[in-house]
């Protein structure tokens, strides 16, 4: 019920996840990211422990290729698990197991890895592959394209209601964790509106944390 990807900003070393389903509150269960160590999806009957287990493996050496591999040997029930890795090194890496449901697939190579389950078409994860590759600019501004290009690909066999895009970059937590949890119109269009207003404060919120005396003003009503 769910197509995704997993990406890394090769010139920044920013990595992201964009998730979007039919199901509510998508990103919640299904997009992790460490700062310098790596971003993963993991989705298709969801076990919430993978993403922080494949990024424990990466921080601790592994590869994208070996934490998949460990989680496919080890986790349980990994047969009906889909896992997306991508690490620091841009190496990417993909588990769909066979009882992944309805038409899954995936496609994955340098910075990027995508997959989906319950697709209306097999070729959804290469078109978002392609678009992400093709794309430039802010690792935020291209996993929207890329979600874009999924949906037109097709998308998911019903329509979508929630969406969600985390960032992490050279800090602890998340530059940016935006959803939409649930709508009933267009949420990869309502997620781009959310990123146009975000992304131009994003640095802001950064410093504010950092060294709030020289952070930018407030922007709200009595900030001097």
């Amino acid at each position: 019920m769910t197509f995704s990807l997993v990406a890394r900003c090769r010139e920044t070393g920013m990595f992201g996840v964009a998730v979007a389903s039919s199901s509510p509150a998508v990103a919640a269960r299904c997009a992790y990211a460490r700062a310098g160590v790596g971003a993963v999806a993991s989705q298709n009957i969801t076990d919430p422990t993978l993403g922080p287990r494949a990024l424990d493996l990466m921080q601790s050496g592994a590869s994208a290729a070996e934490a998949v591999a460990i989680i496919r040997r080890t986790a349980p029930h990994a047969d009906y698990r889909q896992i997306l890795v991508v690490d620091a090194t841009g190496m990417s890496a993909i588990h769909s197991g066979p009882n992944a449901l309805g038409t899954f697939a995936e496609a994955n190579g340098p910075d990027v890895a995508c997959g989906g389950n319950l697709l209306a078409d097999s070729g959804v994860p290469a078109a978002m592959a392609a678009a992400f590759t093709a794309s430039s600019g802010h690792l935020g501004d291209r996993l929207i394209t890329a979600m874009q290009a999924g949906l037109d690909a097709g998308g998911e066999a019903g329509p979508i209601h929630s969406i969600g895009m985390k960032l992490v970059r050279d800090v602890a937590w998340p530059v940016a964790d935006l959803r939409i949890d649930w709508t009933e119109g267009d949420p990869v269009a309502e997620l781009a509106s959310l990123w146009r207003l975000y992304e131009p404060q994003l640095d802001a919120y950064v410093t504010r944390a950092l060294d709030p005396r020289v952070a930018p003003s407030y922007g709200v009503p009595g900030d001097e």
